[in-house]
């Protein structure tokens, strides 16, 4: 019996990696007014965010419903397999509900782990998920590390406006407020699973200067298990310049996983931000 993985298009694992990687992969939905979207499967990422910066109206996302969940746990329960299901923070989405309500139906052979993260901090869950699945564990004993481990992972990111987020209702007007003063750029990390204010900083200069502070702070990059960094637009420039002016928090290494702020958590963070995720030392 084998160890199957499932993931929601929240995590920034687009379609093409979970099939490589032999993962089941959820995609939620983006709306524009009357137009709906696949997260990454009706839509790209460069599409989103050209779409979002030609929007007057900002987009709203949905949820994965009860039901779906429920077609991927038959297809791969039914093929003999244990199933353990990773999801965007549920203090973010009700998609994790969606996830154990329909893992009601499938006890010991189901087991849903709430990342209490969302993007580049979902998507290094699930690659320890991964680790540990070739180590031999079971199922349930995945998901019992996993939800140990996910409180040390940090994630933490330069936003260039809280607006979004703010709209989103992710944060407070109060927090937009403070934040948007004298064009400052926000540090914003996940605590908790929920988004919180982690300082700020003017310029580029000082806000990557920042970003390495709170990742020191933090106690730094555990390299020995995964991490990525991760960027929202369509150009990463911003991060590459992170990246080249924070040499001490790779401990040498070159090869830095990054990818692309997905469609689902760009509609509440906008163009413009970057930042990374690890597994605290």
């Amino acid at each position: 019996m084998s160890v199957k993985f499932v993931i929601d298009s929240a995590s920034d694992v687009l379609p093409q990696e979970a099939k490589a990687l032999g993962v089941a992969h959820l995609p939620m939905r983006v709306v524009f007014g009357e137009e709906s979207f696949a997260d990454s499967v009706e839509i790209s990422q460069r599409e989103f965010y050209e779409k979002l910066a030609a929007s007057k109206k900002l987009p709203t996302t949905c949820q994965i419903p009860p039901a779906e969940f429920a077609d991927c746990y038959e297809e791969l329960v039914s093929a003999g397999n244990e199933v353990v299901v990773i999801t965007i923070s549920s203090k973010l989405s009700g998609t994790y509900q969606s996830a154990v309500m329909a893992a009601e139906e499938y006890p010991g052979k189901v087991f849903v782990v709430d990342s209490l993260s969302a993007a580049v901090g979902e998507r290094i869950l699930l690659q320890r998920g991964l680790e540990l699945a070739a180590k031999g564990l079971s199922a349930a004993e995945i998901a019992g590390i996993l939800t140990e481990e996910r409180h040390q992972i940090q994630l933490m990111a330069i936003v260039d406006t809280l607006e979004y987020l703010k709209k989103g209702g992710r944060v407070s007007a109060t927090v937009a407020f403070a934040g948007g003063l004298l064009s400052i750029k926000p540090a914003i990390r996940i605590c908790d699973g929920e988004v919180a204010m982690a300082g700020t900083a003017r310029g580029y200069k000082q806000s990557n200067a920042l970003l390495r502070k709170l990742v020191l702070e933090s106690g730094g990059v555990d390299m020995s298990r995964p991490m990525a960094l991760v960027w929202s637009g369509l150009e990463d420039d911003l991060l590459r310049k992170f990246i080249e002016e924070s040499p001490e928090l790779w401990q040498g290494r070159e090869d830095l996983p990054c990818c692309g702020l997905g469609c689902t958590i760009g509609a509440h963070v906008g163009p413009g931000a970057y930042g990374l995720a690890f597994f605290r030392k």
